[in-house]
Parts: C-alpha cells; structure tokens; sequence
C-alpha cells in the first residue's frame, strides 16, 4: 500500500491593472510538518488577475505532483486560496463562462484525479506567501529579468504555520507522530487546531467569507463546522450559522441621474450613460477583485440588468430578476426634478414627505407599499440564498428601505441617507431575524 502524502498548496496570481503586467505565485507545504517543499513564480505578460490566479493553480499542482510523481491515488492536495471565483469554480459549485477561464481550469483539473484535490477560501491576509511570489514575478517583469527562487524572499512574510495531528487510524506510529509535533507546535507558541490546515499567527488572520460546503463534482469540501460564527450585536452566536450577506448596489447612472430627476418605475425606463456605463464597469473590477459575489439578483429596470450585466460577465455568474426590486412608481412625477414637483404639485409633495403612507400624484407608490414589497423580496432572498453572498443591483428607495428597516429606523430616516450612482451598501441577514448594516453608500471603487 502507498504511503499517503498529505500537501498544502497555496496559490496566488495578480495583475496591476486588471488586464495589466500579471505574475503568479504557489508554494507547495507539507502538511505534517508545515515545511515549505517548493516554490514556483513567473511573469506572464499583460493578463487578467484572474487569468494570472489559474495560472498559480496549475503552477503549485504541478508542483506538487512533480514532488510525488509515484503516489498516485496516495497523493492527497488541499489547495488554498484568496480567489473565491477560482475555488468556487473549480469546486464545481459554480459555472465557468468566460472562455479565458475554461481551458485554463481544464488545465487544472487535468493534473491531478479530482478525488485527490480539495479547495478552501481563505482571506488574503493568510496567502501571503504566494502573494509575495506574485508580486517578486511581477517585479522581475517590469525590470525585463526572470523570477529566481534564489533571490527569493516570500516566505519571510509568510505567517507562522502549526502542523496538523494526523487525521489517519489510531496507532501508536501515529500518535507519538501527532504528539511531537503538537509538542513543536507549542515550542513555537502555537496550538494544533483540528479544524484548520494551519494555525495562522493572530495578527494575520481574519474572518473569511461564507462559502457553500456543499461537495461537488468530485471534490471535497471545508465542513461548515469549520467556518468561523457570524457576530450579532455584542455576543457570538454560534448556533445561528453564516448569514445571508447582501452587498447592495444602487444601478449606474442615466442621463436623468445628474440632473436629479425622478425616475422610477412608471417611467421610461432609461438605459445606463457612458457614464453609468464606466461605473458599472468599476464596480465588476471591484467585485472580481474582491472574490466573495456568489451569486446576483437584480431589479427588471433596464439600468439595473445593465449594471448586474457587467458584474456578471466578469465574474462568469448568471443574474436572477426579481420584481421586488424595482424603484417606486412616482405617478406623475416620472421624469421631473424636485422643484418642478414643487412647482406643479406642491401640495401633494408636503403630503408626501410628511406621510410614508401619502403616494405621489397621478397614482403611484407610497414608501409604505414599497416597504412592504421590498421586505417580501428580502425574506424570499434571504431564504434562498441563507449563508452566502449575494451582489443585490437595485435602486435607492430599495435600497435605503433594506438599510432602515435593517436599522428598524423610522420611514423619515429615507430622507436621511445619501445614496449615490454605483454605490454600495452591504447588509447581513442572520438566521435569528436580526440584522446588520455594515456599510453604506460607499463609492471607493469609483475613484
């Protein structure tokens, strides 16, 4: 019978403007002792970062069947990375579309019998070693010079790793194996944590994203046992599981955006401006980059789908619709600014701000009626998608909804909160029914 080898790889891949000058990293770990086995970088030219994380991928598998090249079947890999797009993928839980991806995680998939491979997000604070790697090749790149191993010094900033106790059948080999290196573990001011590959030093580590556990297509995944509680309020909540995570982003502009017009349902149902159009392609960068979107749902409203498009495309995931998303309906007021409804309307627009159940002029929406559509579309959201990240493409009267009634603040408190083109709030739904804002209105990824 073979001797089993158990090995970590960890893998990164970058690229300085998304496409741009792209480099990868992987180191190849044992995952007894936590020693580093192999290291493997290069610069590959202008290319995506997420081209550039596959390639990491194929570099520290092939890397570590090099290593063993006899194991066979006794080879057993976990890879762990800070791409959720290429863990997810390559776990089968979610479809590849982009046609730069698909050879390349064929690529992948072809090293090694998928039995043999395991997959794990991990936050990027706990990548640093094949991080470094990608940025050492990126650098040899713009200098016009190959990446040497030699030169190398990556794994000075990687955190300090722990090794594991065997998870094999009891025995007397194996358990006087598994107390050494829990007595090195502690020699070294760490403990051997059943629940993680590696004990990671405290100040690199940091909460990682939920993730569906589900396993798929052959391989395995990480037990929800392991991931981390979420936090509601002041106390852990340990029994309630990950929440449903919705990262809320108001559509691009329309050329009715800057010049403050109402537009909402009973309109014209404007398409996104070039600059809406450029927003909306920020905000897919920034998703890709981020690596933690699942899954999308986006309002019927031509600028939204437009919007959910471009994040869609990038990270290669397809878009639900629901109709509870969409804005208000402003009856007559469709297409007019402010002060022009002041002008025309002024009394119906005093009863308006003042009364969440008043509905604007010529039959629209009350904020009430929009409340209670947009909270139907919450609880049917939060009930499919419990435990994962959802990007939610809407509209600011949704949105600011979500946030007041997450806050449990009164109807007034919508005309309280600002909420510009492209921005993004985020909102966590735990298991409980409480609620948590975690973010509003942020526009950093457009500047």
């Amino acid at each position: 019978m073979s001797i089993a080898r158990r090995l970590v790889v960890e893998a990164d891949g970058g690229s300085r403007g998304n496409p741009g000058p792209a480099g990868y990293g992987a180191v190849v770990i044992d995952a007894a002792t936590g020693e580093t086995l192999a290291e493997a970088a290069e610069y590959i030219g202008v290319a995506t970062n997420n081209v550039a994380e596959y390639r990491g991928l194929i570099a520290g598998l092939t890397a570590a069947k090099a290593l063993f090249p006899d194991a066979g079947d006794a080879l057993r890999v976990h890879v762990r990375m800070d791409s959720k797009l290429v863990v997810e993928q390559m776990s089968g839980r979610w479809k590849i579309k982009h046609p730069d991806m698909k050879p390349l995680a064929a690529r992948a998939a072809a090293i090694l019998p998928a039995s043999s491979v395991t997959y794990e997000w991990i936050p990027r604070a706990q990548n640093k070693h094949a991080d470094r790697l990608a940025n050492e090749a990126m650098d040899a790149g713009r200098d016009g010079r190959q990446w040497e191993a030699s030169a190398s010094t990556a794994e000075l900033d990687a955190p300090a790793r722990t090794p594991l106790p065997d998870r094999g059948p009891p025995g007397d080999a194996v358990a006087g194996a598994a107390k050494a290196r829990a007595a090195l573990a502690a020699a070294r001011g760490g403990t051997a944590d059943a629940g993680t590959l590696f004990e990671v030093d405290a100040g690199a580590s940091e909460e990682p994203e939920p993730t569906d556990v589900t396993a798929v297509a052959g391989t395995t995944a990480v037990p929800a046992s392991e991931a981390a509680s979420p936090q509601v309020g002041w106390a852990a909540a340990p029994d309630l599981g990950a929440p449903a995570t919705f990262i809320l982003l108001r559509h691009g502009e329309t050329l009715l955006t800057p010049e403050k017009r109402f537009s909402g349902s009973g309109g014209t149902d404007p398409e996104l401006s070039a600059v809406g159009r450029d927003q909306a392609a920020r905000a897919a960068l920034h998703f890709a980059a981020l690596g933690t979107v699942q899954d999308i749902v986006c309002s019927p409203l031509r600028r939204c789908r437009e919007t959910a498009a471009a994040v869609a495309d990038r990270l290669g995931l397809d878009v639900r619709i629901e109709d509870g998303l969409r804005e208000c309906d402003f009856g007559a007021w469709e297409g007019l600014t402010f002060g022009e409804v002041r002008e025309r309307y002024g009394d119906d627009l005093t009863a308006w701000l003042a009364d969440p159940e008043t509905a604007p002029t010529g039959g629209g929406e009350s904020f009430t009626e929009v409340a209670d559509r947009v909270a139907a579309a919450r609880d049917r959201l939060t009930a499919r998608y419990a435990g994962r990240t959802v990007l939610v493409v809407t509209h600011v009267t949704p949105i600011k909804t979500l946030v007041r009634l997450a806050l449990e603040a009164p109807a007034q408190s919508m005309f309280r909160m600002e909420l510009s083109a492209a921005s993004i709030s985020t909102v966590a739904y735990y298991g409980d029914g409480n609620a948590s804002v975690r973010l509003l209105n942020d526009t950093s990824h457009l500047r």
